[in-house]
């Protein structure tokens, strides 16, 4: 299975940030040696002619030359530094890379991503570019240049805060299906609409959150018929995340995933997994839930070489 990343890209963030930075080398080293059969590649930087099938010409240009408000990286939550944009790019060529590889081997994955917080004009709450909206675009546009093909692509959010920026991003767009489960009373506290968001309450348990996943995953089927899955694996619906208000145990985020991805396999879907936020008062607890999403990954992605093709050929 194929892991993209790009821990190496390290923002200079001042001391006692409370983004957990370390969090991307330390989830690669334990991959490395708790879960064999998944090999690790550096990820590309996303191109201004990609970012721009989501994001504006001045906030990307903005971005990269650090000339934007100081209100913005506000926002974002990072101060400007080269290593920042580099970090965004890279994060973005990730997701990118991984959809390259699951439309052709059914599954694979960006050891970061997950930055749904991001708009097309503006960042937010440590997302600058728009990684999953970025992803959704660029494959369809290359579905419909080598294949003629509207492909149609479900985000299934389950991160604990809304995708705002993404549910924004794809407002009244029929070829993106918006799927979000999360903490109601959490950031961001002013939501946006997407095509099903399900906001749970504070405390949230194993069972009611199963609940809800079963149902919306049966809503989006009856409604959406999709070509590719974007699954936002967050590890902060977990009971150990200090930000995260919902208290599911780690057999519970692991049901969570097997759900998910069986869902997906099931239907012959080829899915790009992204991690998403992770924020537990031991920054360990939060890579142990991630290294256990890579591990049900790697067991769908094994029965994903054992059919004949994944239902979309992708050419390259």
């Amino acid at each position: 299975m194929q892991a993209f990343y790009a821990d190496h890209f390290v923002l200079p963030l001042p001391e006692g940030h409370r983004f957990p930075m370390r969090k991307y080398s330390r989830l690669r080293d334990r991959l490395l040696g708790e879960v064999p059969g998944i090999t690790f590649q550096e990820a590309p930087a996303a191109s201004d002619g990609e970012l721009a099938l989501v994001h504006t010409p001045a906030y990307i240009e903005g971005i990269a030359q650090g000339t934007l408000d100081a209100a913005f990286y506000r926002e974002i939550g990072f101060p400007w530094s080269p290593a920042m944009v580099e970090r965004a790019r890279r994060s973005v060529g990730a997701s990118i890379a991984a959809a390259r590889t699951a439309l052709a081997q059914g599954l694979a994955g960006n050891l970061a991503g997950g930055t749904h917080h991001a708009y097309a004009d503006k960042g937010g709450g440590f997302c600058v570019f728009n990684d999953i909206a970025v992803t959704a675009r660029l494959m369809q546009t290359e579905a419909w240049r080598d294949r003629r093909q509207m492909l149609k692509v479900a985000v299934i959010d389950l991160d604990v805060h809304q995708g705002n920026g993404t549910a924004h991003i794809f407002a009244n767009d029929p070829s993106v299906f918006t799927l979000s489960l999360h903490g109601d009373k959490n950031f961001p506290f002013r939501k946006e609409t997407g095509d099903l968001d399900l906001g749970l309450p504070d405390g949230c348990t194993d069972e009611p959150y199963m609940q809800a996943l079963h149902h919306a995953l049966a809503e989006l089927q009856g409604r959406f018929d999709p070509d590719l899955v974007i699954y936002l694996a967050g590890a902060d619906p977990h009971e150990g995340d200090r930000l995260g208000r919902l208290k599911l145990t780690q057999d519970g985020m692991q049901e969570r995933d097997r759900v998910v991805m069986d869902w997906a396999w099931q239907r012959g879907l080829p899915t790009v997994l992204c991690m998403g936020g992770g924020y537990g008062h031991d920054i360990e607890t939060t890579v142990g839930v991630q290294v256990q999403t890579w591990r049900v990954a790697q067991s769908y992605w094994q029965r994903w070489q054992n059919r004949k093709t994944p239902s979309i050929e992708h050419p390259r």
